[in-house]
C-alpha cells in the first residue's frame, strides 16, 4: 500500500515526552502562582520611620508583579531546558525502547524475501516486545515447516503421477507399433493405470481441501460414522478375509459429517488392506469422556517399528512395505486423516501393537449437547 511520508515513531515520541515534560514544568509554575504568591502583597511596600523588631528603616518588600518580572527570564530559560532535555532524552529513549521494533521489522523483510530460517530471538524479559517477537518467530517456525511440508509433497505427488502417466504413455506406444489384435488385454491395463491416476488425482484434491477450515461444524455421532463406515468397507473386507467388529458409546463430536465419515473410512480401509492374509481383525470403538469424543480403530498385522508408525502420516507412506492390490490406495489415507482431524481441531495417535498391526486413535472435541448429563 502506497502511503504518504509522514513523522517516525520516534520522533513523535520525542515530541510526545518534551511536550510532557512541559506540561510538568507550567503545572509547576502555576501551582507557585496559585499558592504561594497569594501571600505576596499585589502591589511593592516600603517601610520607613520606626518599624517593628524583624523590619529596617528603608526596608523594600517586592510586589507580585516584581516577583514575576524577576522570575519570568528564569522561568522561560527553564521551560526552553526542559523542552531541550525533553526532545533529546525522548529521542535516546524511543530509540532504545523501538529497537526491538525495528529487529522485527528487518526479520520481516528477511522473511518476505523467502528466507524463513531466520528467527529473532529477542534477549531480555518479557514485555510487549519481546511478546511480538516470540509470537513472529513462531508464525515462522510454523511457515517454514508447512512450505518444507507443500515443498515435499509436491515432489512426491510429481514422483507418483509420474508413473501412471509413464506407463499409459509406454501401453500406448507399443499399441502403435503393433496393432495387433487381441487388445482387450492392452485395454484392461490402460484401464486400470488410468483409473489408478485418477484416484490419486481425487485423492490429492481431498488432501489439499481437508487442510482448510471452511466447513459449518454440526453434532456428529461417531458410533454412527462408525457404523456407516463399516458397512460401506464390508465388501473389501469380506474379499480380503478380514472381520470388522464396531462397539461402543454414543460419541457426539462436532464437526463436519461428510468429513468424520471420510475420516473413518481412510482409517478402516487401511486396516483392512495393511492387515493379515487371511483371518485378520479390525475393532473399531468409540467412547466419550470429559474433553473429548474418542474414535479408536485397531487391526492385526505384521509388527511395525515405532520410527516406522511416525511416518505413516506424510503423504504417500503406505507402511514397511507396498501391497500390490487393487485396493492398495495411493498413500495418502492417513494423510487425509490427519488433516481431517488437525482442521476439526483434534489429536490423531499412531502406535505400533505389540502383538502386530497397528492402533490408530482419534480424538475431537466433544459437541456441546454431549457434555450435558444423561
Amino acid at each position: 500500500m502506497d502511503r504518504r511520508p509522514g513523522l517516525s515513531v520516534r520522533v513523535k515520541l520525542s515530541i510526545s515526552y518534551a511536550a510532557l515534560l512541559l506540561l510538568a514544568g507550567v503545572l509547576v509554575l502555576a501551582i507557585i502562582w496559585l499558592y504561594l504568591l497569594r501571600y505576596v502583597p499585589a502591589e511593592a511596600v516600603t517601610i520607613r520611620g520606626d518599624c517593628p523588631d524583624r523590619l529596617c528603616p528603608g526596608t523594600f518588600i517586592p510586589g507580585r508583579l516584581d516577583l514575576w518580572r524577576a522570575f519570568a527570564p528564569k522561568a522561560a530559560v527553564l521551560m526552553g531546558l526542559l523542552l531541550a532535555v525533553g526532545l533529546v532524552g525522548g529521542w535516546l529513549l524511543a530509540g532504545q525502547m523501538l529497537t526491538p521494533l525495528h529487529q522485527i521489522a528487518n526479520a520481516a523483510r528477511t522473511a518476505e524475501k523467502g528466507s524463513l530460517a531466520h528467527r529473532i530471538r529477542l534477549p531480555g524479559r518479557r514485555d510487549e516486545f519481546r511478546e511480538l517477537a516470540d509470537a513472529f518467530d513462531s508464525m515462522l517456525e510454523r511457515l517454514e515447516a508447512h512450505v518444507s511440508e507443500q515443498q515435499r509433497f509436491a515432489a512426491n505427488a510429481s514422483h507418483e503421477l509420474r508413473t501412471p502417466l509413464a506407463t499409459m504413455q509406454t501401453l500406448l506406444e507399443v499399441a502403435h507399433r503393433d496393432p495387433a489384435p487381441g487388445s482387450e488385454e492392452l485395454v484392461a491395463r490402460l484401464h486400470f493405470v488410468n483409473a489408478r491416476a485418477i484416484d490419486l488425482t481425487e485423492a490429492l484434491l481431498m488432501l489439499s481441501r481437508t487442510g482448510q477450515r471452511s466447513f459449518t461444524r454440526s453434532t456428529v455421532d461417531l458410533s454412527i460414522v462408525a457404523e456407516e463406515a463399516a458397512e460401506t468397507l464390508l465388501p473389501l473386507a469380506e474379499q480380503r478375509g478380514v472381520d470388522i467388529q464396531v462397539s461402543g458409546d454414543l460419541a457426539s463430536a462436532a464437526g463436519a459429517p461428510a468429513l468424520l465419515l471420510q475420516m473413518t473410512v481412510n482409517l478402516l480401509h487401511n486396516a483392512i488392506v495393511h492387515n493379515l492374509a487371511a483371518g485378520g481383525e479390525v475393532r473399531v470403538e468409540t467412547a466419550v469422556d470429559a474433553e473429548a469424543a474418542v474414535l479408536t480403530v485397531e487391526n492385526t498385522g505384521e509388527l511395525l517399528q515405532p520410527h516406522l508408525v511416525s511416518t505413516l502420516t506424510e503423504p504417500f507412506q503406505r507402511g514397511s512395505r507396498r501391497v500390490h492390490s487393487d485396493h492398495a490406495g495411493v498413500g495418502l489415507g492417513l494423510a487425509i486423516v490427519e488433516n481431517i482431524v488437525r482442521a476439526h481441531d483434534g489429536r490423531l495417535t499412531l502406535t505400533a501393537r505389540a502383538e502386530g498391526g497397528l492402533r490408530a486413535e482419534v480424538r475431537l472435541p466433544v459437541a456441546e449437547t454431549s457434555k450435558e448429563p444423561r
